[in-house]
């Protein structure tokens, strides 16, 4: 079956519901949370598990990125931006090196580098897949629950990448904090279908490069089934952005 035809499956069997958000009017307090669209993941041969050639998925998932970005700073709303960073030779289990300290592997993709000097944008760089879980300082305290609380944000809405690793677990973990009243006034988080974007790993390719299988990722149907577990727990699905 080809994957077109899976994908087509799966939307008989499970299907996804989108609404259009309109930010300003829909949402009280929105904030934008953007995950890993750093050059190690999202930038062509930057590094280990970037991608090796131009694929659509991702590319849309940065320019969609930048405008909601630019948008949201010149409505002067809040935007947090994930930058996965690793000490070297200390990946997260069970991924291969990457985005280590010091390659450039680490930092925002060129589209987005003006985030850095941007007063509406908080940089938070975490060591481990959930975002939420490496907000968290030596001290207790955590960087996403003191930017939702310091800038009263009422809505999320998540862009990034990958649509099943690092921004469900992100997202999941924030329902789950938002349900036990440890994100201040939070009411609603949303994702959105083309600010995200996974990798493509077909089980043919898989194995020609001497992986098991098991570690086969075929990105329709993987970003496709991260956003329905998100939207099961309880995320709402995005298909516009307008702003």
């Amino acid at each position: 079956m080809q994957i077109s035809e899976i994908t087509t499956a799966l939307e008989g069997h499970m299907p996804l519901g989108f609404k259009t958000l309109n930010v300003l009017s829909d949402c009280r307090k929105a904030g934008l949370v953007i995950v890993d669209e750093i050059n190690g993941f999202a930038t062509v041969g930057a590094g280990n598990l970037a991608p090796p050639v131009p694929n659509d998925q991702v590319t849309t998932m940065v320019s969609e990125t930048d405008r909601i970005a630019r948008a949201f700073s010149a409505n002067d709303l809040p935007v947090l931006a994930f930058l996965d960073t690793h000490e070297p030779g200390k990946a997260e289990p069970p991924y291969p090196p990457h985005c280590e300290a010091g390659t450039g592997e680490e930092e925002l993709v060129p589209e987005l580098e003006w985030l850095h000097e941007d007063e509406n944008a908080t940089l938070v760089r975490k060591d481990c897949i959930n975002g939420f879980i490496g907000a968290f300082d030596k001290d207790g305290g955590n960087a996403v629950m003191q930017w939702v609380a310091d800038n009263g944000i009422t809505d999320l809405l998540v862009v990034g990448i990958c649509t099943d690793i690092c921004v469900m677990d992100f997202v999941l973990t924030s329902l789950s904090a938002r349900n036990h009243d440890m994100l201040s006034d939070l009411k609603e988080i949303y994702v959105y279908d083309k600010g995200c974007a996974t990798f493509d790993m077909p089980k043919e390719v898989a194995v020609d490069v001497g992986l098991p299988e098991t570690s086969a990722h075929p990105q329709d149907i993987t970003h496709y089934m991260g956003l329905y577990f998100m939207a099961s727990r309880g995320a709402g699905l995005v298909n516009q952005v307008n702003i």
